[in-house]
């Protein structure tokens, strides 16, 4: 296969993922555990960073936090503090992709099935991570308040359990449990892009 149809067939593969992360973001904000839908698009930002490379994990993670904004599953912190929501949203997502993308970069050249599940694991962590510091950064005084109202002892334990706690162990399963299929995805992509017949 020549560069240019590999260099074609990348960008199939990145608009294609593009779709899919829109869709599942999108309609998955109706799945929710907790007060927060939940992430079925770390999966295919997962693979775009793998198949593709580490700048696609990147623009994945971002049109993962624009349709989050657009589908209204930030509103609550919208109202609160709108710069503040978005820089959050924005930077989670993308450093989420970019993360999975260098991950897997980096271990693959060890063993790409290591690569693929590091990567798949790193996703959630970076993607909840990045919105803990935010919620530090941005709305400490109201969820002090709204930890207070809802009993908890410190905002530290309604930021990790009354808040992210459940929705967490959901995304971070799911990426863990479906890692199998993230790694024959990959897999199969890259048999793709190199002209394989798999």
């Amino acid at each position: 296969m020549s560069k240019r149809h590999s260099y074609i067939l990348k960008l199939v593969i990145l608009a294609l993922l593009t779709a899919i992360v829109f869709i599942l973001q999108f309609f998955g904000v109706f799945i929710r555990f907790g007060m927060f839908s939940i992430s079925l698009v770390l999966i295919p930002i997962v693979v775009g960073a793998a198949l593709v490379n580490l700048w696609a994990g990147g623009w994945l993670g971002l049109v993962f936090g624009l349709v989050v904004l657009a589908s209204g599953d930030a509103n609550i912190f919208l109202a609160i503090d709108p710069v503040g929501t978005i820089i959050v949203v924005i930077i989670k997502g993308v450093l989420a992709g970019l993360a999975a993308g260098a991950a897997y970069r980096l271990l693959a050249k060890i063993n790409k099935t290591i690569g693929a599940i590091s990567a798949a694991i790193i996703c959630p962590i970076v993607n909840t991570g990045v919105f803990v510091i935010g919620a530090y950064v941005f709305f400490l005084p109201t969820l002090t308040e709204w930890g207070a109202a809802a009993g908890f002892s410190s905002v530290t334990a309604f930021i990790f359990v009354g808040m992210i706690g459940l929705n967490f162990l959901v995304e971070f399963g799911l990426n863990v449990v479906l890692s199998p299929a993230i790694v024959r995805l990959i897999q199969y992509g890259q048999n793709k892009i190199k002209g394989g017949t798999e």
